[in-house]
């Protein structure tokens, strides 16, 4: 009876060993889920009420606390399991090794290996590696799933894991990194630009217009590539009238024009409506300093991006555009850089047969 007794402790091992790969498991599946979900198909569902998904988000949004449990969770259970289960393993493969007629001592040390080996790989596929791979290949599913239980398990041993997350984040400050508590769930660039890219070759986006195209094309543009060429522009002489900017724009048919410095500098710029309310003999005295705008500039190498915020910023539509030698190079018109984006423009003064 005693013997059998021992038996049947053995295979109670083996019961212990399912539980805890499970358990191993649910924590492993628990981390990478939380981490690869994304919050944009979260949200909706937690707008919409859903209980698991609002728990879900709380668990996105306090990532290194749901680390932090599932790290103790999988500690906890990879320590039960060499301690449990591989006692078991081991003395119930002495009893067919016992058959084999070798001495007690190469009995154990084979059973030993044996069950090493079996709880080593049983441990690593099915407690690891596998629900590793079900929460990559379904994050937001498995995190709605596991998130919830994951939360409870944190607030149950809330004091510990607090503890050690405080010694985490404080080791991180130490090497002069600061600790983040949401999980990032946002796209990148190139992997947005890859989703548009799939799903117009699988007709699912239409880019008609190649609106979506130019945006993703913007960002590497640089102000040199857009900027017109100084011996492209038409430009008012110093001492400009109301006059003739009237004549430019009967001439050439555009609204904006720079005007130029005794020096030969470009001085800022003028638009027609600038100077529409000038009668009699302001209209043909050189236009007021107030009137002319001021202008920001750039240097050719500036991302355009940065050129449409820096101009937005200011409410400026005219920039000049510097060369490595402090030269003006060109000129970069607001108009333009939209064109880069929507496609053309046609200023509202310009005249159909203007060419």
């Amino acid at each position: 009876m005693a013997e059998t007794g021992g038996f049947e402790e053995y295979w109670v091992g083996i019961v212990w060993l399912v539980v805890l790969l499970l358990g191993n498991a649910f924590f492993v599946g628990a981390e990478f889920a939380v981490i690869s979900a994304r919050r944009s198909q979260i949200e909706p569902r937690a707008e919409r009420g859903e209980r698991a998904a609002k728990t879900t988000l709380f668990a996105m949004e306090h990532a290194t606390l749901m680390l932090a449990t599932s790290q103790l969770g999988i500690t906890v259970c990879s320590l039960l399991i060499l301690n449990v289960s591989e006692p078991a393993i081991h003395h119930l493969l002495e009893i067919p090794l016992g058959l084999t007629g070798l001495s007690a001592e190469m009995i154990s040390g084979i059973a030993f290996v044996i069950a090493l080996i079996v709880v080593t790989y049983l441990h690593v596929v099915l407690g690891e590696m596998v629900p590793k791979n079900i929460s990559f290949s379904v994050p937001d599913r498995a995190a709605l799933i596991l998130a919830p239980p994951l939360v409870f398990v944190s607030r149950v041993f809330a004091p510990v894991i607090w503890l050690m997350n405080a010694i985490a984040n404080s080791v991180l400050r130490v090497f002069g990194v600061e600790p983040k508590a949401e999980a990032t769930s946002a796209y990148t660039f190139d992997q947005v630009a890859g989703i548009v890219e799939q799903s117009k070759r699988e007709g699912l986006l239409k880019d008609v217009t190649g609106t979506l195209t130019n945006a993703f094309e913007f960002t590497a543009k640089r102000v040199g590539e857009v900027a017109v060429p100084v011996e492209e522009l038409r430009t008012l002489p110093p001492g400009a009238t109301p006059a003739d900017l009237q004549r430019a724009v009967a001439a050439y048919g555009f609204s904006r024009y720079l005007i130029e410095g005794d020096d030969g500098a470009l001085q800022g710029y003028v638009h027609l409506k600038d100077v529409l309310d000038l009668e009699g003999d302001a209209y043909e005295q050189p236009i007021p300093p107030e009137r002319i705008r001021p202008q920001i500039s750039f240097y050719v190498g500036t991302a355009l991006e940065d050129a449409l915020g820096g101009m937005r910023s200011l409410h400026a539509h005219v920039a000049p555009v510097f060369d490595a030698r402090g030269r003006v190079a060109g000129v970069l018109f607001l108009e333009d850089i939209i064109e880069e984006l929507v496609g053309e423009i046609r200023d509202a003064s310009v005249r159909e047969t203007w060419n």
